[in-house]
């Protein structure tokens, strides 16, 4: 059992980048498709897919070679929540990197919930 399905999904695709794998198997939730979703979208993941055997869903990613590189860090976690206001949405390494929030509208980016006048939940940092 994970306590922290997130964090989970972050190491995983942290530790296939080290070890120079091209994918990676995770067992699905919505949650973590949606994070796959805005990934893709920044080009930090080639991309994924969700497969379905024996009544068990997971999501195989393919890994870019620009995910090597990149810093993965969970911020929020099941013990400590951090809530920021649309004021308290700051740039990632001058703009380069990202922040996943969890918005009343949805997951998105730190860039488009400024945006979008949003605060919500930070769910992880990407450098």
């Amino acid at each position: 059992m994970h306590t922290d399905p997130i964090a989970d999904l972050l190491t995983r695709i942290r530790n296939a980048a080290a070890a120079h794998h091209i994918t990676v198997n995770v067992p699905h939730s919505k949650v973590k498709e949606n994070i796959l979703k805005i990934m893709k979208d920044k080009n930090i993941i080639e991309e994924f897919s969700t497969e379905t055997e024996k009544n068990h869903k997971s999501l195989n990613i393919t890994l870019s070679e620009d995910t090597r590189n990149r810093r993965l860090i969970r911020v929020s976690k099941p013990g400590q929540r951090i809530y920021v206001n649309n004021n308290g949405l700051k740039a990632i390494k001058s703009g380069l990197g990202l922040s996943i929030i969890s918005t009343s509208k949805g997951l998105m980016t730190n860039s488009d919930a400024k945006r979008q006048n949003l605060g919500g939940e930070i769910i992880c940092e990407i450098s």
